[in-house]
């Protein structure tokens, strides 16, 4: 094989080679991402043979309203139970979750508790910091039957897709199991979001440097050229609205890449629209003075001499 040919067959193994890792890896983040938000994580079991475990599952966080949604659902043990494997309580048991609006769950006798769902309030965090927002949440759940106070274990999960939780739990002396955690953004909304900003700024750029070249060619109306930055212009809307988890107007992606595309990509098309005004008025006024002459009649020439006898 000659040298180029050998050159194009390496750049080819070379990009075969490059495009292998970087899906292998985009693979790998994902498990990584699905083994860690899958996980359930069980907290301040009691150590006792009768109690409440409550299996807490985070459906839906919303930065916008500040709550937290858990969906509780509680599975007795020991003597509260109808059975080894069973999720029937021998007798009723009353759980109270304590937070900023106090909810009672009741499980009766004989009955297998129904998932119910708790409100929590997210605090110490800013929706504006899109996608650097963090909170924090705390509720604390109790349970009692007819003899008195009953321990309560919490096993937790995390189902929001946009969201990761970090929770931990601690027992009080007053019976009270306290659950805390902080929440952040997932790292796919991370990723997603770094993308945008970047691309927000590659695509300002790129019309910046369309419209020096006409500027400075003086080309006139371009019309595909201009029909282009127009388009990005709009385009960056639709994809600024895409952002996952809805973050509001004013975020600090939007000053970080939004508003400056938006400002320079709308510039850049002004200026290009009034210099290719002003070339066309140029080009359309020379064709005219040309028109002009050209309809002149030429000068009359000298009379020719008389011819001789």
């Amino acid at each position: 094989m000659t040298g180029p040919g050998r050159l194009r067959g390496n750049r080819f193994v070379v990009a075969l080679l490059i495009l292998a890792v970087l899906c292998s890896a985009g693979i790998a983040l994902y498990l990584n991402e699905r083994n860690t938000r899958q996980q359930t994580r069980e907290l301040a079991l009691p150590t006792v043979a009768d109690w409440i475990e409550l299996s807490l599952t985070a459906q839906d966080i919303d930065p916008g309203t500040g709550d937290l949604s858990l969906y509780v659902v509680a599975v007795p043990h020991g003597s509260l139970a109808v059975g080894p494997d069973s999720l029937a309580f021998t007798r009723q048991v009353d759980i109270t979750v304590h937070s900023a609006a106090r909810t009672e769950l009741r499980a009766a006798s004989g009955d297998v508790a129904t998932p119910q769902s708790v409100q929590a309030n997210l605090f110490h965090g800013t929706e504006s910091d899109y996608p650097f927002d963090r909170y924090q949440f705390e509720l604390g759940f109790s349970a009692t039957d007819s003899a008195g106070a009953v321990p309560v274990g919490l096993v937790f999960a995390d189902a929001d897709p946009f969201f990761v939780v970090r929770p931990t739990s601690t027992p009080n002396a007053s019976g009270v199991t306290v659950l805390e955690g902080r929440v952040s953004r997932a790292r796919s909304t991370f990723i997603l979001a770094w993308f945008m900003i970047a691309a927000m700024w590659a695509l300002a750029l790129a019309v910046l440097a369309g419209a020096e070249v006409l500027y400075r060619g003086g080309q006139g109306l371009v019309w595909p050229s201009l029909g282009w930055m127009a388009a990005t212009l709009f385009a960056l809307i639709g994809m600024r609205n895409a952002a996952p988890g809805s973050p509001p107007v004013g975020s600090l992606m939007d000053y970080v890449a939004f508003f400056w595309a938006e400002g320079i990509i709308a510039a850049s098309l002004a200026v290009t629209v009034i210099a290719g005004v002003r070339v066309e008025h140029r080009k359309r006024r020379a064709e005219a003075a040309e028109a002009t002459e050209a309809d002149e009649p030429d000068p009359p020439g000298p009379s020719p001499a008389p011819a001789g006898p």
